[in-house]
């Protein structure tokens, strides 16, 4: 099983989000978690069904990101959440959801996301990044603190590349989110097998999304 996991950014794709996003699910990632935020509910709604649809066919799982109601709606069995959104929801709609995510950034708050009920959680952001310029990174001994903390997966986030991957396997991570690096790569199927083949690489569990 690979040991990462699509987070997407469609504004960073060179072509076409769709046929980008069948290229990825084709290559078979771990999952595809669709972080488009910025969306309205209604815009996010279409897109999603049309993501879930080309996960389905590929039998990745598409792990919905900020709109729990657009992901009840579409009988998604994964949600992703910034801790404040999670901290709103009900316990019965936490339940609703098979995999259930969420971003956490000190063991406290992964310690919280398990307590309300999340199967997985992304932690960062680990190593230096675009996506994250002028914040100083965390670093491995922070990612090594959250893995320590909590019995559910954890998956690092932040400037995870082939070169990286092994340092944080050994921390006790499940794996890495990738975001840019499979939005703007030539093949994505060529950096997800980098990724497999990193030098020192152990692979992870086949528990993937849960505990």
């Amino acid at each position: 099983m690979s040991d990462i996991l699509c987070v997407t950014n469609r504004s960073l794709c060179r072509e076409d989000f769709l046929t980008r996003l069948e290229r990825i699910a084709a290559a078979g990632p771990a999952g595809v978690i669709l972080r488009e935020k910025d969306l309205s509910p209604e815009a996010y709604h279409a897109l999603a069904e049309r993501v879930l649809a080309v996960c389905r066919a590929h039998e990745v799982p598409c792990i919905l990101h900020s709109f729990p109601a657009v992901a009840r709606e579409l009988g998604a069995e994964g949600l992703h959440l910034p801790l404040p959104l999670l901290r709103a929801l009900s316990q019965e709609e936490r339940h609703s959801f098979q995999v259930l995510g969420a971003s956490c950034h000190s063991a406290a708050e992964a310690r919280e996301a398990e307590a309300l009920g999340c199967t997985y959680i992304t932690a960062g952001h680990v190593f230096a990044t675009d996506c994250k310029k002028g914040l100083a990174p965390r670093g491995l001994p922070f990612l090594r603190e959250v893995c320590r903390a909590v019995t559910i997966p954890v998956w690092a986030i932040g400037g995870i590349a082939p070169e990286n991957l092994s340092p944080v396997l050994a921390t006790g991570a499940r794996g890495g989110c990738v975001m840019s690096g499979l939005m703007v790569c030539p093949d994505p199927a060529a950096l997800l097998a980098a990724f497999n083949n990193a030098p020192g690489r152990v692979s992870g569990s086949d528990a993937a999304l849960t505990s």
